[in-house]
């Protein structure tokens, strides 16, 4: 019996083994996949395009492209933070000419970008937000969004000389708001025993500046029988909400996504139509209490109202504004990616779409 007193050891070291092999092939897969816009279909149906159209997440353009062509008299502002992303936009304008304004920024810039192009209140007939990060950038190790593709631990959408990276944030923050960034932002259960390794880490022997050192620091973190799938039931890194937490954090994403829920109801005419894609509970909660009404001074309520205090007195104003909504739904339940859909592009497997028309 003694002679196989460890043999767990190789088998957990094979099976680790094993288990990197295969995430590193299903990525592989996805990345030599083209860009395919998630739910296409679904997206035109209930945007039903005509005149102005804001495009608030343009990335490689494709569903601006599918809105085109299916309505031969609609515009597409083209709104995207990345730089790439306006590449694309501006080789769209000239296949479509006169019919795409590529416009550089972030939700919270529009106000100044609309004034630029002489864009008024209640002017445009349909939003369209695609929230997280495009394909490109998963795709392009120099970018550092991706934990199979080595590279700078960089993480801005916008990357802008003297605006920090996910890596100044690692050598700046302290334990406990690094722990908070990763509880709240990537929901991660470890964010503790993660931060904690990541601060030794920077006091014992170096600075993390590439996605590999980071996502080896998080493994290190969690026990060696630990596997965890995704939604298809596939490997799933260990340090895939620690990347997303910093990602939310160093591009201000929630905030945006805030912003661009109110900028959408200050521009859409009464019965414009707003449709989103979300790819992660934190996104969907935001778009989700905007449409309801559940928003208290311009910001989306950070507690459901079910957990509102019944005995709490409060004012009928307080009351009326809570409750108020610019929105009426255009569906019962949040609408998901058809199985065939998810089978062609695995990415789509998060993504939860909810469509609205605006009525005040």
């Amino acid at each position: 019996m003694y002679r196989f007193k460890n043999i767990h050891r190789p088998l957990a070291q094979f099976s680790q083994s094993l288990r990197n092999f295969a995430l590193e092939s299903v990525e592989k897969l996805e990345v030599d996949k083209p860009h395919i816009p998630v739910m296409k279909d679904e997206v035109l149906s209930y945007l039903k395009p005509t005149g102005l159209i804001l495009d608030g997440t343009f990335g490689a353009g494709g569903h601006s492209r599918a809105i085109l062509e299916s309505s031969p008299t609609c515009k597409i502002l083209a709104l995207d933070r990345d730089p790439i992303g306006i590449q694309y936009a501006e080789e769209l304008s000239k296949e479509f000419p006169g019919r795409v304004i590529p416009l550089q920024g972030k939700f919270s810039d529009l106000p100044v970008l609309f004034q630029q192009h002489n864009i008024k209140r209640n002017s445009l007939d349909g939003v369209l937000f695609d929230f997280g990060c495009s394909s490109m950038q998963f795709d392009t190790a120099d970018r550092g969004f991706s934990i199979s593709k080595n590279g700078p631990l960089d993480m801005r959408m916008t990357p802008t000389p003297g605006e920090p990276t996910a890596a100044d944030v690692l050598a700046s923050v302290t334990e406990e708001d690094l722990y908070k960034i990763l509880k709240y932002y990537g929901e991660e259960k470890h964010a503790r025993k993660i931060a904690r390794g990541i601060i030794e880490a920077r006091y014992l022997f170096k600075r993390l500046t590439t996605t590999e050192e980071l996502a080896d620091l998080v493994q290190s973190c969690y026990a060696e029988d630990v596997y965890l799938k995704d939604k298809l039931q596939r490997p799933s890194h260990v340090a895939t909400k620690t990347f997303q937490a910093l990602r939310i954090f160093v591009n201000n994403e929630l905030n945006e996504i805030n912003y661009g829920m109110i900028m959408a109801a200050h521009y859409l005419k009464i019965a414009g139509r707003l449709v989103t894609i979300t790819f992660h509970s934190l996104e969907d909660t935001i778009v989700k209490r905007h449409i309801s009404g559940n928003v208290v001074a311009n910001t989306a309520n950070p507690l459901p109202l079910k957990y509102m205090s019944s005995t709490l007195q409060i004012d009928d104003e307080v009351v009326q504004e809570a409750m108020d909504s610019n929105w009426k739904m255009l569906h019962k339940h949040v609408i998901l990616p058809e199985f065939q859909e998810v089978e062609d592009n695995p990415r789509s497997r998060s993504a939860k779409m909810r469509a609205a028309v605006k009525i005040q």
